[in-house]
């Protein structure tokens, strides 16, 4: 499975970097990187963290495609 985000939108939508972001869900910057590029599967906790810190729902945010 692939995992598609929308976090690097949304972010820059809210006006946020990904310093701000990893502080308002208390993960490292490292962490907010490799989750817009998709090479980290977030635990359902921090889906839902950053889901909130960005105003939205964790399906607005994540897609997993087959492949």
């Amino acid at each position: 499975m692939i995992l598609i985000t929308r976090i690097k939108e949304l972010r820059a939508k809210n006006g946020l970097t990904q310093e701000d972001l990893a502080r308002l869900v208390g993960v490292r910057r490292e962490t907010i990187i490799h989750l817009e590029k998709g090479k980290y599967n977030p635990s359902l906790k921090l889906a839902w963290d950053i889901a909130q810190a960005l105003g939205t729902t964790v399906d607005e945010i994540f897609t997993f495609l087959e492949g």
